[in-house]
């Protein structure tokens, strides 16, 4: 299946990121998913921060897209994917992470040294070294 989605990366003042752990594959992701029919990606993307970690994005800056073969999954269940994934980044939202569907769970801020990419759900892992990247070039 090939599809475009869109996701946030919620970056705390720090710059930490906030990762859960997925409930399909038990690697960390941000969050995100299939832009549904007639919607904006932003929309889908806050609509999938709020549904999956309680968080509502106030704002949103364009951080990249992600596609190609390195987007290409089997997930436990079979699904297979290649998608084009529009990501964005969120510096400024409200309210306090939390599960609310059940895809994610163990909500947590990671510093760009304490994430090991190997945990990183495969179709996202070059979408965080890239943030890890740009991080400790600003810093």
């Amino acid at each position: 299946m090939t599809g475009c989605a869109a996701s946030i990366i919620c970056v705390d003042d720090a710059g930490k990121i906030l990762l859960g752990r997925r409930s399909d594959n038990h690697m960390l992701g941000y969050s995100g998913g299939s832009v549904e029919i007639d919607e904006r990606a932003e929309e889908c993307a806050k609509r999938e921060l709020l549904e999956e970690m309680g968080i509502f994005a106030e704002e949103l800056e364009f951080f990249c897209v992600n596609s190609g073969p390195e987007t290409h999954y089997i997930y436990p269940n079979g699904d297979e994917v290649s998608n084009f994934e529009i990501v964005y980044l969120c510096r400024k939202w409200k309210g306090n992470p939390k599960s609310n569907d059940g895809e994610m769970v163990d909500l947590k801020f990671y510093s760009p040294d304490e994430v090991d990419l190997n945990q990183i759900s495969p179709p996202i892992q070059n979408v965080v070294a890239q943030y890890i990247n740009k991080s400790q070039q600003h810093s």
